[in-house]
């Protein structure tokens, strides 16, 4: 679906549509990625 721009405010609305969703999706995955990679550490035993 090719979708047509028609003025350059409408093709500058959906690029920043498009930035804030990939912001929004680094903000939630960067967490989850975090969580995952120390999620597999084991408890050190220190004796």
């Amino acid at each position: 679906m090719v979708h047509a721009y028609h003025t350059l405010q409408d093709f500058m609305l959906h690029t920043k549509n498009i930035v804030y969703l990939l912001m929004a999706a680094g903000l939630i995955g960067l967490p989850l990625f975090w969580r995952f990679l120390t999620g597999r550490d084991e408890d050190q035993r220190t004796y």
